[in-house]
């Protein structure tokens, strides 16, 4: 008999554990979560995870072999340390080292966007719509842009581990200077803040995203009309770039932006204008598996 399945999501503010029986059978046999304190500094936050481990072992009554876990930036292949992380006290520590050294078992690390994709691959939509997909792409456009790849069933990390990380391609100057050093990123024109900021621009008001969206829904509002069409429009251009280049079977669409219809009408006819094909074959689908994506996919590292 398999092991049970271990998963753990390092958020910024909350650390989630998951124990599942196997890839078959996704129904939890349990789930709990803690604070990450995360303002305590590193070395706290690996006592977190652990002490959530222990209380894992104490509700179940099982022992981990190895343990996946989901972060908020990536593993330097080469360098064996975290970088790019939101978290910022983990950038530039040995997280995966440490942690196995903490918790005496085999760790495997993957980013938040690869544990999306891979959750929503064997127990989410693409499951159920396209079970017969061998590439998968993740999209997650929130507060930020990112992405993830999975390859029968595996996540492709990487030579760097950026493998996915589409938000930081560049789309359009008008999204101006991003994070990263460099201008015109995806993220600049895609997420959450990036479409606010784009309004104001136009109106010198700052509204929420759900504000903007529901104008354009009520059609009474030229800019906030003017903003929707514009992401479906910088979509279907931004998704070209992932489609000729992986075509994949599937793209899941996850984060606050991905809950916008029109990318999947509008934004679907507009990848049609740049891909380099007659037609769109590709499924572009909402996930299924909402805030369960993260700590799912995170024990789907070790199946």
């Amino acid at each position: 008999m398999s092991q049970p399945l271990w998963g753990i999501d390092l958020g910024g503010t909350k650390i989630e554990g998951a124990i599942v029986p196997s890839l078959n059978n996704p129904q939890p046999i349990l789930r709990t979560r803690i604070d990450t304190e995360g303002h305590k500094g590193y070395k706290h936050i690996i006592g977190q995870i652990a002490q959530l481990v222990t209380i894992m072992k104490e509700q179940s009554g099982l022992q981990p072999t190895r343990i996946g876990l989901g972060t908020p930036g990536v593993l330097d292949p080469i360098l064996q340390t975290m970088k790019n992380c939101n978290s910022t006290a983990l950038n530039g520590k040995p997280l995966k080292k440490d942690l196995e050294e903490k918790l005496g078992i085999p760790c495997e690390l993957a980013n938040d966007a690869n544990c999306f994709a891979l959750a929503e691959t064997h127990w989410g939509v693409v499951k159920q719509e396209a079970p017969e997909a061998k590439l998968v792409f993740g999209i997650i456009m929130g507060t930020g842009v990112g992405g993830g790849i999975v390859i029968n069933g595996q996540v492709w990390n990487g030579r760097h581990g950026i493998g996915g990380e589409w938000g930081h391609n560049f789309l359009d100057e008008s999204g101006g200077p991003c994070y990263c050093g460099q201008s015109g990123c995806v993220e600049t024109v895609l997420s959450g803040p990036g479409l606010q900021r784009y309004y104001k621009s136009i109106t010198g008001t700052m509204l929420s995203l759900k504000d903007i969206v529901a104008h354009c829904r009520e059609g009474n509002d030229a800019a906030a009309i003017q903003t929707i069409e514009r992401l479906n429009h910088f979509f279907g251009k931004a998704v070209s770039v992932i489609t000729n280049l992986l075509d994949p079977d599937v793209i899941v669409v996850g984060g606050g932006v991905g809950n916008i219809d029109s990318i999947y009408t509008a934004g679907r006819e507009s990848l049609n204008k740049f891909i380099f094909n007659n037609r769109v074959d590709v499924k572009i689908l909402k996930p299924s598996l909402g805030d369960s994506a993260g700590v799912f996919g995170a024990a789907a590292l070790v199946a």
